[in-house]
């Protein structure tokens, strides 16, 4: 190795550091508008919409009343989303981390022996009728606050009413 290719090698490293600071200025001065030097620049632009609300109201879907979406529900499609639910719940009329399920359609709330249910699911009395189960299963947390079930919720309303289709097949 001699003096020829260590000097090849030092003039190489700084060009190509040569280069990264230019870029590093140029992409600077591209990304970076204003530089505090008394200039008001702006740092992007207003685009004037007409009343946004009014544009998401008319691109929304019409809200389809669960009754509807649960007469033509599918409880073999239901079948298929009681995997979510079987992680805390039994069909089989045990109790796991929550209550069994079997039977839930129609069923009191807060009946099943032997479960410590949250005060907040108790003082929503009345019985689990579909639309309730589907109100419950949409946000628990917003229809019995304060309970216990740590689920975020079934968004999807064909989705809701296929399980509680396939929940009133189980008796």
């Amino acid at each position: 190795m001699d003096t020829m290719t260590i000097t090849k090698a030092g003039g190489a490293f700084c060009g190509a550091l040569l280069i990264f600071l230019l870029g590093a200025w140029a992409s600077e001065g591209l990304y970076h508008v204003g530089g505090g030097h008394g200039e008001d620049h702006a740092m992007g632009y207003a685009i004037e919409v007409e009343d946004a609300s009014a544009v998401a109201e008319a691109d929304a879907e019409p809200e389809v009343p669960f009754e509807e979406v649960y007469v033509n529900a599918s409880a073999a499609d239901g079948e298929r989303l009681w995997r979510q639910c079987a992680s805390c719940h039994n069909l089989e009329g045990s109790n796991a981390t929550g209550p069994y399920l079997n039977g839930v359609v129609g069923r009191d709330k807060g009946s099943v022996d032997g479960y410590a249910y949250s005060d907040a699911l108790m003082g929503t009395g009345e019985a689990w009728t579909p639309e309730n189960l589907s109100g419950f299963l949409l946000n628990p947390k917003e229809y019995a606050p304060g309970t216990k079930m740590a689920y975020r919720g079934m968004g999807d309303i064909e989705d809701r009413a296929n399980l509680i289709a396939y929940l009133a097949t189980t008796e």
